[in-house]
């Protein structure tokens, strides 16, 4: 008799992924019918007159004040003038924040003193309130743009410090006693592993501190005065302009997602190994 082999006769199981109908919508026509769709109930509600107009003005509105502010731009008017001091807010801001946050977080990350002395003071500074050093830093820096870079620098630096830390923690046991065969220093140890294995973790906390700057900034405007966009926008407020007030804080998101983007497409270029999850898929 011949022996029957079943082996082969077995059903094969395949597991599949149910994937559901809003995760197979493309990224554009998602983000577009989020879009029209935040626009029409806006339109509904203006419509209705659930909301004064005074303090919601309609979505038409409000599209022909960002078409003026953006001719204004192009134009080299005034606006232009305002949003260049904002830039410059902005970037010195960012970068103080990316030198102390780097500096405290090696600090942090290397040194039992940091860790032990060091962190407790940092965060028991980043649990204050961070609007309330507005009036100290005016009082110390004045009106010009040195306390508004100080203030978007200050509510920047913690988020890059606790990267960089938790940056220089991911390396493993294994690869440090490789290090420390080989004979390399601490210094080489950081720099050649440490750090390149913790470029992930810092530039998350990059990502979080280049959303915090435009807070800073525009905080520093509103409660010290000055001559950037948030001054222009404490001004269309006192004089009841909401379109103006809308558009202007559209022109900053815009700003603002520039340098987010910008840290994004930094990452990619550096850290191209590791598929971050915060940044999504914005820029591919």
């Amino acid at each position: 008799m011949t022996a029957i082999d079943n082996t082969d006769q077995r059903p094969e199981t395949i597991w599949s992924e149910h994937v559901s109908f809003m995760d197979r919508i493309p990224r554009t026509i998602a983000m577009a019918g989020l879009l029209v769709g935040f626009v029409a109930l806006w339109q509904l509600i203006y419509t209705i007159g659930v909301v004064s107009p005074i303090i919601l003005p309609g979505p038409w509105e409000t599209g022909a004040d960002i078409v003026f502010v953006g001719k204004n731009l192009l134009s080299g008017g005034y606006m232009l003038t305002a949003l260049w001091i904002t830039i410059k807010e902005v970037i010195f801001g960012f970068a103080i924040a990316i030198t102390i946050g780097f500096l405290l977080g090696v600090l942090v990350g290397e040194t039992t003193f940091g860790e032990r002395a060091v962190l407790p003071y940092l965060v028991a500074i980043d649990t204050m309130p961070k609007v309330a050093f507005a009036p100290l830093f005016l009082a110390w820096l004045g009106f010009g743009i040195a306390s508004k870079v100080a203030l978007a620098a200050f509510i920047a630096t913690f988020p890059i410090v606790v990267g960089t830390a938790a940056g220089l923690y991911v390396a493993d046991e294994n690869a440090r006693m490789l290090f420390k065969t080989m004979g390399a220093s601490r210094f080489q140890t950081l720099f050649k592993m440490k750090l390149p294995l913790g470029l992930p973790q810092i530039f998350t906390g990059l990502k979080i501190a280049a959303v915090g700057v435009m807070a800073g900034a525009i905080t520093g405007e509103f409660l010290g005065g000055g001559k950037g966009f948030g001054e222009l926008i404490r001004v269309a407020s006192s004089q009841l302009n909401t379109p103006r007030v809308f558009s202007l804080i559209i022109f900053l998101s815009l700003l603002g997602l520039t340098l987010f983007w910008s840290v994004v497409w930094l990452e990619k270029k550096l850290v191209f190994w590791h598929k971050s999850s915060v940044s999504g898929g914005i820029g591919t």
